[in-house]
């Protein structure tokens, strides 16, 4: 259920309509699934990759999970105070793990280069795996804002794998980049 200081998010330009997208992210949306639709997708999302080719259907499905996982996120952090947020129980792990690999990485504003460059490919993929049976669903697909100052719209979102998403915003949540968007929610209410 949303609460009235939920804010909807903009949805990310992904090839297909975007208020069809907005309606099936929506709880109308998915109820519309109904029980076997719905636990269908549940299980379509869960099989191997390499069990699929490039279904379009699969992709929408994965692009609702990211756009929902976003909007949560970005309720979450513009109605808590960031820097009392928990997003794992590895919170401390992924921090100082993070911080080790990429002192130098500007988190404010980050760069498409920044994790999409085959150099930055090659730094990431050692940070990430170490998470593998960890941190549950670490390789999949979550969107990432480029600028903490904004919220997610097409220019300002990069698609990232999961563990990158908590290795940002944990460091962005302790180091106080999203007290930005925290502080602007709270003047607006």
């Amino acid at each position: 259920m949303r609460t009235p200081q939920a804010q909807t998010v903009a949805v990310v330009h992904l090839g297909v309509d975007d208020l069809w997208l907005r309606e099936m992210a929506s709880d109308n949306g998915l109820a519309s699934l109904g029980v076997e639709g719905a636990s269908a997708a549940a299980h379509a999302l869960s099989l191997p990759a390499d069990a699929y080719g490039n279904d379009p259907r699969l992709e929408v499905m994965w692009a609702m999970k990211a756009y929902n996982h976003a909007e949560v996120y970005f309720n979450l952090i513009s109605s808590v105070d960031p820097k009392f947020l928990k997003l794992t129980k590895l919170d401390d792990k992924i921090y100082s793990s993070f911080r080790e690999n990429f002192k130098e990485l500007d988190i404010k504003l980050l760069k498409e280069d920044d994790l999409k460059s085959a150099e930055a490919k090659e730094r990431w993929r050692p940070f990430c795996n170490q998470f593998e049976g960890l941190v549950e669903d670490f390789n999949y697909g979550t969107l990432l804002r480029l600028d903490c100052e904004k919220d997610y719209t097409e220019e300002n979102t990069i698609f990232a794998t999961r563990v990158q998403f908590f290795a940002v915003e944990i460091a962005r949540n302790r180091e106080g980049y999203n007290d930005e968007v925290y502080k602007s929610k709270c003047v607006k209410s």
